[in-house]
């Protein structure tokens, strides 16, 4: 091959993208929400998004002070609440320009995690054979 010339690649194809997002505030992540729709608006990709009715809850009971009576006593009590999106059918290039765009946007507090699904083609030795 000449120097200059680019090779062309595949681009890899997913069928479905999961993002979820959970965060401390329900208001943060709804804002978080219509933002997300007005990207997949803005690059024409379709968005399903699901809300967790139900936070998850951590309680904690702590001394008010420590080396005090255990009869002084607070409990602290922790909601976390989910939020779903899928994007169904995107390609390698959008998902990433997706991705660094909405991650960039993340309000603080909120964490995100990222789930791609591709097909596969199943390998030679694992393929059904056909009757002559």
């Amino acid at each position: 091959m000449r120097e200059g010339t680019e090779v062309p690649e595949r681009d890899v194809l997913y069928k479905k993208m999961l993002i979820t997002v959970k965060g401390h505030e329900p208001m943060v992540l709804k804002s978080y929400e219509t933002f997300v729709k007005h990207v997949c608006d803005n690059l024409a990709l379709t968005l399903k998004s699901e809300t967790r009715n139900r936070p998850k809850f951590l309680r904690l009971s702590m001394n008010r002070s420590p080396f005090v009576f255990k009869k002084k006593q607070r409990q602290y009590e922790f909601r976390t609440h989910y939020k779903y999106f899928t994007v169904d059918h995107i390609t390698g290039c959008t998902a990433d320009v997706f991705l660094e765009y909405i991650q960039r946007n993340l309000p603080e507090g909120v964490a995100m995690e990222v789930e791609k699904h591709r097909l596969e083609r199943l390998p030679e030795h694992l393929e059904v054979a056909k009757d002559p």
